[in-house]
């Protein structure tokens, strides 16, 4: 079991994230970062962040923050609460609806991310598979 959030967490995430087909397929001409922020809330007592630099269905690089402010400026930012990507991950929050509902902020080119629904969803799914302790 792994701790989220935490470097170890997004390593194992990134692992299987890259042995993720239906991701590598659906992704397969995205091209842009995105920093995950998981903002403080309940244990949480800092806003932490996860850097993902994505292109063509694979996963570059990746960079964990245990201060969000350090992250570097990226193309989009996936941000929310502890407790609402604890719902995420668990599957009891769809991505996309996350943002329609304001559970989480998006920021970057929505129409872009409308094309890459699927990927968004696999993202999510990848997360979810991965044995986490909160």
């Amino acid at each position: 079991m792994v701790k989220f959030p935490s470097k170890e967490w997004m390593d194992l995430y990134v692992e299987r994230l890259k042995s993720n087909d239906i991701y590598k397929d659906s992704a397969r001409d995205w091209e842009g970062d995105i920093t995950f922020v998981c903002r403080a809330d309940g244990p949480l007592k800092n806003d932490i962040a996860m850097w993902l630099d994505l292109y063509h269905g694979e996963c570059r690089d990746a960079r964990y923050f245990q201060n969000a402010s350090d992250a570097p400026k990226s193309a989009f930012r996936y941000i929310g609460p502890f407790g609402n990507w604890v719902k995420l991950i668990q599957g009891q929050i769809d991505p996309l609806q996350g943002v329609l509902t304001g559970k989480f902020k998006l920021e970057g080119p929505m129409m872009k991310i409308m094309r890459y629904t699927k990927a968004a969803k696999e993202l999510v799914r990848t997360a979810s598979k991965i044995d986490t302790e909160f």
